[in-house]
């Protein structure tokens, strides 16, 4: 870990999906330094950079990552990620331990 990154910043924290921990509200992600159990099933992650970028690593048809470069921005009332297919992600809840994603169709 870069002596820069502080683990649970939205953007400097790579964000990992913990399935597992999913709610009606939506997707729950951690920090990839937390502990984050083993699975069987490939996870995928989100990195969000301050200068309105955001990457999308997603399971491809073989489970290996397939990257996907988006962008987000902050609506005032939420950040959402634009040019993700299939769907749009908003960010409906953010703590240095957790953030939870919801698609938007």
């Amino acid at each position: 870990m870069s002596a820069k990154r502080r683990s649970g910043d939205l953007f400097s924290t790579r964000w990992v999906h913990v399935f597992e921990e999913d709610t009606p509200e939506g997707a729950v992600y951690r920090p990839d330094d937390e502990h984050v159990p083993l699975s069987r099933k490939p996870r995928g992650w989100l990195e969000f950079r301050e200068d309105g970028s955001a990457t999308i690593f997603a399971p491809g048809p073989d489970d290996r990552p397939v990257e996907r470069a988006t962008t987000w921005q902050d609506t005032g009332q939420a950040r959402r990620t634009r040019g993700a297919n299939p769907a749009e992600l908003e960010i409906v809840d953010h703590s240095p331990s957790r953030v939870v994603v919801k698609r938007q169709a």
